[in-house]
């Protein structure tokens, strides 16, 4: 009870309510942009955690990751582009309705759904908090363990697509996280004499290099704002809300549901949308409205994505298995601030718990408050051409980036990561489950060797041990199993009953699966001639990664060749001529100083890319310059000043 009370005093305190507020307004924002989500936003909030109180850092984390499902509800509704996998149902029925001239109800709806979701998402991550405690205080290391496996698992065989591209990508991800030294005998792996790998790769390179970068090339590429046409709000947002408490029992049961599907690791915000939308669909007595502007289309899958995004929290704290992607960036965000998920979060750090699940309600209740408010002049945003934003999200980006390490290895191994991250985007490989890999590496490992040191070979046979394996087994033969079934069943169809069955896919592989596969093939081989002579300690896990990486490459090449296939390209020759060219802006912070290149790069893109006017981008280049000059003071960063950079500051520090 009184770590209860004090999580309450410490949300409504004025630092902590600044630094919620600000995660939530920048989340709006992100939300707004399809494609960008919340990993890259949260990636972009990492480097700003430095220094921070732990509750203060947690509060604007959770501000940011508990309202990107609420923002994204703008252009889903407006113009019928999810901003997110989790707000693709909602554009079944909110864009029909924005069509119709009742965009404003549509919206209110979304919002007020999605507010009582995210508070009924975080009751449920108390309950599963109070419950769950005997069960996790009872785990060791080697159960820990298990579990990361099997949250791996989850995610690679929900991944989508293909089982064993997914277990790839986990696979991948793991092998990543282990570059640098070695936490049980101190040896380094994988550095290849290169002085800037020796303390691995930095989350904030990896959550921006494998989403933001690519999602922002691919909005560059098409060149067109946000929004094509404009759809007018319209009126009725006093009516969104009756629709809302008309259907109280639908957004209850919508947030519980998806409460517990964001428990599941992997699964959460990329089919929770559907499942409730289903729901809502085969609850309803009168169904021939949906997809023509059904509002009740709306509500639910607005109630469940923000519990989910609740719900993704309770293997995290509880276990460090992230449940999502952001909750993977948000782990990584934890253990910046000194705070070990699992045990110590329902042991000694109970208060923070708390403080987590009070942030993440109050957030929900901020972020519909807002949007509720400001619905009109926060929609004129989406009609911007994205051209005029992107040197101010690259900006910010390549700072966020840069506070790695500071230095110049930071912006070339983003641009490494981004190459690679447009690839696995191109061919549909899951980014996610890369970055879910990554994070777990490091606490899976370590759980790995205190297994050993506690308990030898005999691990193998605790009784918890052997349940969660046989929960990894099943989670992988089953699938095949239930496939086979459904296939069986449509062979021994009728003829009639095959008419109506869905064509089969036929079979496409591009350039950039080709490429990934040896990309992949080719780290995991030479990490395995890297570690084969160290110490046991030092070579076991990364063995695992490779080991999973290696099999996972061989069955996609198999099942590449055993299936009848097509070649295609993949289109992606602007994107990578983009990463090209951010190698060349890179290189210009080194040798003519951070701050100058950002104004020239700014006035240049926006006069001849954008097609801005010259007091336009002269205003907006101007502008960064002061940001940069301004955050560089506060947070005590001295960016690279190659050439120009000292004379720029100097004549900046004349006029002031």
């Amino acid at each position: 009870m009184i770590e209860f009370l004090s999580a309450l005093d410490q949300i409504l305190s004025i630092g902590h309510l600044t630094y919620l507020i600000t995660g939530v307004l920048v989340g709006l924002v992100v939300g707004i942009i399809p494609g960008l989500g919340g990993i890259a936003g949260m990636s972009l909030l990492l480097p700003f955690l430095y220094g921070m109180e732990p509750s203060v850092g947690l509060g604007m984390l959770m501000g940011l990751v508990a309202v990107i499902p609420t923002g994204d509800t703008f252009t889903s509704v407006l113009m019928g582009i999810p901003g997110s996998s989790s707000s693709q149902a909602t554009v079944m029925d909110g864009f029909p309705l924005a069509k119709k001239g009742q965009a404003a109800r549509a919206l209110s709806a979304a919002f007020l759904s999605s507010m009582i979701g995210g508070v009924v998402g975080a009751i449920v991550l108390s309950v599963f908090i109070l419950v769950a405690r005997p069960v996790v205080l009872a785990f060791s290391s080697a159960e820990l363990f298990m579990l990361t496996l099997l949250g791996l698992s989850v995610v690679a065989a929900l991944s989508g697509g293909n089982l064993y591209k997914g277990l790839a990508a986990c696979g991948f991800g793991l092998l990543v996280g282990t570059i640098g030294g070695a936490p049980a005998t101190g040896e380094f792996r994988f550095t290849l004499d290169i002085d800037y790998l020796y303390d691995g790769i930095p989350l904030v390179i990896v959550g921006l290099g494998i989403f933001a970068l690519p999602e922002i090339v691919s909005l560059l590429v098409k060149d067109t704002a946000i929004a094509s046409s404009k759809n007018k709000l319209g009126h009725g947002l006093g009516q969104g809300f009756k629709d809302v408490f008309a259907n109280l029992p639908l957004v209850g049961k919508s947030s519980v549901f998806g409460s517990l599907i964001g428990a599941i690791p992997g699964l959460g915000g990329s089919v929770v949308d559907w499942m409730t939308y289903s729901f809502a669909l085969n609850s309803s007595k009168d169904t021939s409205q949906f997809g023509k502007g059904e509002i009740r289309g709306v509500i639910a899958p607005e109630s469940a994505n923000n519990a989910c995004a609740s719900g993704s929290m309770i293997p995290t704290i509880l276990f460090g298995v992230p449940g999502s992607g952001s909750a993977a960036v948000f782990l990584g965000g934890m253990l910046l601030l000194g705070i070990q998920p699992g045990v110590s979060m329902i042991s000694t750090h109970l208060d923070l718990t708390y403080t987590i699940i009070w942030s993440l309600a109050m957030a929900n209740i901020l972020g519909a408050i807002f949007c509720i408010c400001f619905t009109r002049p926060i929609s004129l945003l989406t009609y911007i051409k994205f051209s005029i934003l992107t040197p101010i999200i690259l900006t910010l980006i390549l700072f966020a980036a840069y506070q790695a390490t500071r230095s110049l290895g930071d912006f070339i191994l983003l641009g490494v990561v981004a190459s690679l991250g447009i690839l696995m985007k191109g061919a549909n490989w899951p980014r996610p489950a890369f970055l879910i890999g990554f994070v777990l590496s490091s606490g899976a490992e370590n759980y790995f060797f205190q297994s050993i040191q506690f308990y030898g070979t005999s691990w193998f046979s605790r009784p918890g041990v052997i349940i969660i394996a046989a929960l990894i087994v099943i989670g992988f033969v089953l699938p095949p199993i239930l496939k086979k079934r459904k296939e069986a069943k449509l062979a021994d169809a009728s003829d009639a009953e095959k008419a109506v069955a869905p064509a089969e896919e036929k079979q496409t592989m591009s350039y950039a699966d080709l490429a990934i596969v040896a990309v992949f093939a080719v780290c995991g081989g030479y990490a395995l001639f890297d570690v084969w002579d160290m110490a046991k300690l030092t070579r076991s896990f990364p063995i695992i990664a490779i080991a999973i990486v290696l099999f996972s490459v061989v069955m996609v090449i198999f099942k590449s060749v055993r299936e009848k296939h097509q070649m295609t390209a993949a289109g992606l020759t602007p994107n990578l001529v983009y990463i090209a060219g951010f190698f060349g802006i890179a290189y210009g912070y080194y040798l003519f100083g951070f701050i100058c290149t950002t104004f020239v790069f700014s006035l240049v893109f926006l006069r001849l890319i954008a097609k801005a006017s010259y007091i336009k981008s002269t205003t907006i280049a101007v502008c960064l310059v002061i940001f940069l000059v301004t955050l560089g003071r506060v947070m005590h960063v001295d960016y690279p000043e190659g050439m120009f950079d000292e004379y720029l500051l100097n004549a900046i520090r004349l006029i002031v």
